[in-house]
């Protein structure tokens, strides 16, 4: 299939997944952050992980507040994303919800004289967001590009998806420069990778 054809479709997809979560009522997703986040936290994973790298969420997004709650006090280094340059991101530590403040489209990001980098290498798991996720580590992202090149240098980080039931589909189109994540947990189901093309589902924690 044609590269054109397929950032026809990817556009298309999202624009549906987005508009889905987007109409999601609030008190349901604060449930089902809270259940994901919870389940997350009973994981080896999130136990065995040193360094996590999660997200400041948007308002359509799943809250990840509980996440950084339990970092901060299981006593993690918590990083989130900072963009720094056009097609540039890097991982900014966070220390406290102290050292958060609104940014860009009103997003939280740690305020410019408490910034720390955490270098890709050195990070244990990231929480990917995205519009949509399938069973073979398939990500449809929002399109920019950021997460593909920066995940690329996060050699040793689980890569995993917290995310709705309906957001994990059977396939998604990908292109060559589309990094593959390593699982993703939803409320039903945590899908976890035995290769680089199939996932297996293994009992939820």
């Amino acid at each position: 299939m044609m590269s054109d054809d397929v950032q026809e479709q990817k556009k298309i997809l999202r624009r549906e997944f987005l508009t889905r979560r987007a109409n999601i009522p609030r008190n349901e997703r604060d449930r089902v952050s809270h259940k994901l986040v919870q389940k997350f936290l009973t994981t080896e994973l999130y136990r065995e992980s040193k360094i996590i790298m999660a997200y400041a969420s948007m308002f359509a997004e799943l809250q990840l507040t509980e996440l950084f709650e339990a970092c901060f006090a299981d006593g993690k280094t918590l990083a989130i994303p900072l963009i720094v340059d056009k097609g540039e991101m890097r991982a900014v530590e966070v220390p406290s919800f102290d050292a958060l403040e609104p940014g860009e489209f009103n997003i939280f990001t740690v305020k410019p004289e408490l910034r720390k980098f955490v270098e890709p290498e050195e990070i244990d798991c990231v929480i990917v967001p995205g519009a949509a996720f399938d069973i073979h580590g398939g990500r449809l992202g929002m399109g920019g590009g950021y997460y593909d090149r920066f995940l690329l240098r996060t050699v040793k980080a689980h890569k995993i998806a917290l995310a709705y039931d309906f957001q994990l589909v059977d396939n998604l189109p990908m292109e060559f420069h589309d990094v593959r994540i390593d699982s993703v947990m939803t409320t039903q189901i945590f899908w976890h990778a035995v290769d680089d093309q199939k996932f297996r589902e293994i009992a939820s924690p």
